[in-house]
């Protein structure tokens, strides 16, 4: 099996090196073809005003100076153009990607590309426990239930334009309790966090935090699931067609 690997967090990143560890577990073709820095909450963009540099760091390893979706478009058309890959794989993020976090996330969207591109295609972050962590971010969950968590998923055929996003928990692997199948939550957006400082030449900046999530009866969301210390695994499409606003609309304009 030819496993291409890719991520949002740069070619460097501490999670895409776990990754080749979980990624060997499955496969001796291995193939990196990552944005040469990070370009997290980079989410679908592609690459049109400037012109994209790829560079060849080793056999089998690439750097794009681009999105995450130009790596994926990369590598399978010009980089594995007559050898395709059967999976895609991205991550592991460094922090989740939940609910909305889905529609930002570059981790997510190089899936995306992979499942448009007709290759099942899976999305894999770890969750931390607060904010600062830097690159001491903690991947032991990542690393001890990325097995059990995509042997299933590899050897089960995929619906088409379809893609999985898998999330670990900020807990030790051994406290982790489970896997649990989970549809994408969504959290309060009326309670944003936007956070203002000011540089040391005295301009205004500002920061960006995430409002707390809306339970549901069931706990059924990916964000219920992580804070209750589960790996959450959620399958998504690309189809963004709301079906049960079909008719009323197409009646406004009978």
């Amino acid at each position: 099996m030819r496993i291409l690997l890719t991520n949002d967090d740069g070619v460097n990143a501490s999670g895409l090196k776990i990754l080749e560890k979980i990624a060997s577990r499955f496969s001796d073709d291995i193939w990196v073809v990552a944005p040469t820095e990070e370009q997290s909450g980079a989410g679908h963009s592609l690459t049109l005003t400037q012109p994209v540099r790829l560079r060849k760091l080793g056999e089998r390893r690439f750097c794009v100076t681009g999105t995450p979706t130009d790596s994926v478009m990369m590598a399978i058309a010009h980089i594995m153009k007559d050898n395709p890959p059967d999976l895609v794989l991205s991550g592991v993020n460094r922090g989740a990607n939940l609910g909305e976090d889905v529609t930002y996330s570059g981790t997510v969207s190089a899936a995306m590309e992979g499942a448009l591109a007709g290759i099942p295609s899976i999305a894999l972050s770890q969750s931390y426990a607060r904010e600062g962590m830097g690159d001491g971010v903690p991947f032991g969950a990542a690393e001890a239930w990325a097995e059990q968590v995509l042997r299933p998923l590899v050897e089960t055929l995929m619906e088409p334009r379809t893609l999985v996003n898998v999330n670990f928990p900020a807990l030790p692997a051994d406290e982790v309790k489970g896997v649990r199948v989970t549809q994408q939550g969504l959290r309060d957006y009326g309670r944003l966090r936007i956070v203002e400082r000011t540089d040391p030449r005295g301009y205004q900046y500002f920061w960006f935090g995430l409002g707390p999530m809306l339970e549901t009866p069931s706990h059924s969301t990916d964000l219920e699931a992580i804070a209750d210390g589960y790996v959450s695994v959620t399958p998504l499409h690309l189809d963004l067609t709301h079906g049960p606003s079909l008719g009323p609309l197409a009646i406004l304009y009978s």
